[in-house]
């Protein structure tokens, strides 16, 4: 079973306005509503390659029932704990520019936490354990190796995507993979990285600290891999983004979708590369077909240091 875990869920509330011009009433030319937060998209992801997973996490609220209805008529399994506030509400405005806007969140107390905790180990060797995204402030900083703590006598692999301390702290735990975007990178180690080899070089500092895989997302330069194997390149396929929103976390589900099948990180990781294009290239996540259209277009070259 795939497990992932949003501690911050939300609706996200998409609205297109044509020249948007701030202090003026502006026109909405389309709006959209999705459920919202990295764990949540890499279920989704998920469930439209057919793979079955379960979403855990906090709601609350007419807008926590809207995250829960809307996820269970798509068919996916979910598991949130029930928290006292509403789930957050983000408005992602597309216009010239994308400005986002995002709530806060609910206040999570020690036994809603708790909660999660026990429900963590009930997972079972062979199981995975999608870690994303950032904890709202009433969460402990150490939030994720407290979870991480409760499934260190079982072979659970946790997938971590988070930023910074939060990351770090992960790796003591020996986290099967992190996937930091490259600035992440260069934040964690207070660094200025411009060539791939200097982005694979602290990627492997990544892997010595306890990471056993690390893929770093570029963008438009595509994605690099370090693992057991060596470094490698995926090559980014050509198309005309329209959604930067969710592009990560597509990589993470695209990637498990492939492993949980084959478990070949090589090639999870092509299939990580077209997932996160194919979204960035539609208007919400991707789709398996979005995926397939995309695969043969990423191009894995082997990286000698």
């Amino acid at each position: 079973m795939i497990y992932t875990i949003t501690f911050n869920p939300s609706i996200d509330y998409i609205v297109r306005v044509k020249n948007f011009k701030a202090g003026e009433v502006n026109r909405v030319e389309m709006d959209q509503k999705y459920p919202g937060g990295k764990g949540i998209n890499v279920s989704r992801v998920l469930n439209g390659f057919n793979i079955k997973n379960k979403a855990l996490g906090f709601t609350g609220g007419f807008t926590g029932e809207y995250v829960k209805r809307f996820l269970e008529n798509e068919g996916i399994e979910t598991d949130f704990i029930n928290v006292t506030e509403d789930t957050r509400i983000n408005v992602k405005l597309k216009s010239n520019e994308e400005t986002e806007i995002n709530g806060a969140g609910p206040n999570i107390e020690k036994t809603h936490l708790e909660e999660l905790i026990k429900k963590v180990q009930n997972a079972k060797a062979g199981d995975f354990i999608v870690l994303a995204g950032n904890a709202q402030s009433s969460l402990p900083r150490n939030v994720y190796t407290e979870i991480q703590k409760g499934c260190t006598d079982k072979e659970v692999k946790f997938i971590v995507d988070t930023t910074g301390e939060a990351l770090v702290s992960t790796l003591e735990y020996k986290p099967f993979l992190v996937k930091p975007n490259i600035k992440e990178l260069a934040e964690i180690f207070d660094a200025h990285i411009i060539t791939r080899e200097e982005a694979l070089q602290y990627g492997q500092e990544l892997i010595q600290m306890g990471a056993q895989n690390v893929v770093i997302s570029m963008a438009g330069e595509g994605a690099l891999l370090v693992c057991s194997e060596g470094y490698y390149h995926a090559s980014a396929p050509k198309g005309i983004v329209k959604n930067s929103v969710g592009a990560g976390d597509s990589m993470i589900g695209g990637f498990l979708a492939d492993y949980s099948k084959n478990f070949n990180v090589v090639e999870a990781f092509k299939w990580a590369a077209a997932s996160g294009s194919a979204t960035a290239f539609s208007m919400d996540l991707c789709t398996k077909k979005d995926v397939e259209n995309l695969i043969n277009e990423v191009k894995i070259t082997k990286i000698k240091l």
